[in-house]
């Protein structure tokens, strides 16, 4: 047993060693200690919304931009907004980068896309936000439609229905063939190191760190597109691998982990974060869900196949300084205040039981 914890400490360690020598001349801010709790949040919140994340006790919140705001400006003006109010915005996401078959799948315009998202980059530094979630899907987030979940809306996946489509930024996904023929897996990874390559000069230099979301679902093959890479833990760790950067790492989705099972992932959340540690993951979505693949339906916290305390406990166990947030939370009678409420004293409850266990 010794042995064996050598071994995987030594190359969860190396890993990160490693990017960090062979790159001394990356910036990588520092954050505080601690794990923070993180709310989902618009870019020009109300005196309403602001008064809620008050009441939860949230200080930190994850905001997605709109078109107008997409340039450093406007990703300032954000960050203002917040901070006037004692908040912290961990990150800005800009859907049109935030996920690009066209680089995933080297379709045209791919070359354009990349220098939109390196600018985009710049954009996050200069405004001094300095984390942003990638994903590397070729056709989308998939779904078989919505049931019911203790009397609230909750999405259901199951493969095998002919129903199963896959959704990003207005575009629907289809089979047999999302995008007329099937791709190879090594196209898959070629695409994904041409991205990578350019883009690690500028997140190293502005000081922004990339963490790579997980493939939603991660079936092995959807419509032809292999998701090879960010849907197993070898994937991942190969994908580091080839970044060679202490500024590219992982954005752990817990509930599309725990959709694969550990028999399409290899790891389960809890030893992804226990090998990967807090040098390389640095978001965590904390969700759950009924049953691993072909079916499952994403579920209320305490209602999923998976014990959530596990992840939290790892979590404190790394000293993990990233942050943790509610993610595709089941529809509830209230709407989103009462879904981010019900999901943030959730994981409060979990933290604060780690943190207890931790000091005792």
């Amino acid at each position: 047993m010794m042995n064996h914890i050598a071994r995987r400490d030594f190359g969860r360690i190396a890993l990160g060693a490693a990017a960090f020598a062979a790159n001394s001349h990356a910036v990588v801010n520092k954050v505080a200690p601690g794990i923070k709790l993180c709310v989902q949040s618009p870019p020009n919140p109300s005196e309403e919304q602001l008064a809620f994340l008050k009441q939860l006790g949230a200080e930190h919140v994850s905001v997605g931009s709109t078109p107008d705001l997409r340039t450093a400006e406007g990703f300032a003006q954000i960050k203002k907004r917040y901070s006037d109010a004692g908040i912290t915005v961990w990150n800005i996401g800009n859907t049109s980068v935030h996920n690009m078959p066209e680089v995933t799948l080297n379709l045209p315009g791919r070359d354009a896309k990349i220098e939109e998202y390196k600018q985009y980059l710049r954009n996050l530094g200069k405004a001094g936000v300095y984390y942003t979630t990638y994903a590397h899907m070729g056709n989308g987030i998939w779904t078989s439609g919505r049931t019911m979940v203790r009397g609230a809306s909750a999405r259901e996946f199951d493969q095998n229905s002919p129903e199963a489509k896959g959704n990003w930024a207005g575009k629907v996904f289809a089979g047999p063939l999302s995008h007329g023929r099937e791709y190879s897996k090594d196209e898959i990874w070629e695409n994904y190191t041409y991205f990578i390559k350019q883009v690690v000069p500028v997140a190293e230099e502005t000081g922004v760190r990339i963490g790579i979301h997980p493939d939603d679902p991660p079936v092995p093959v959807l419509a032809g597109v292999p998701r090879c890479i960010f849907g197993n833990f070898e994937g991942y760790k190969r994908a580091m691998e080839i970044a060679n950067s202490p500024n590219v790492g992982i954005c752990l989705c817990c509930g599309t982990w725990l959709e694969g099972g550990k028999k399409i992932t290899g790891k389960d959340p809890e030893e992804m974060i226990r090998y990967f540690g807090a040098r390389k993951i640095w978001k965590i979505h904390f969700r759950n869900v009924s049953a691993p693949l072909p079916h499952f339906i994403e579920t209320f916290m305490d209602n999923g196949y998976y014990d959530m305390w596990k992840i939290m406990k790892a979590l404190r166990d790394v000293n993990y300084d990233g942050i943790v947030i509610l993610d595709h939370s089941p529809t509830m009678v209230g709407g989103n205040y009462t879904q981010t409420a019900y999901g943030y004293a959730y994981m409060k409850a979990l933290l604060n039981r780690a943190n207890a266990e931790a000091k005792g």
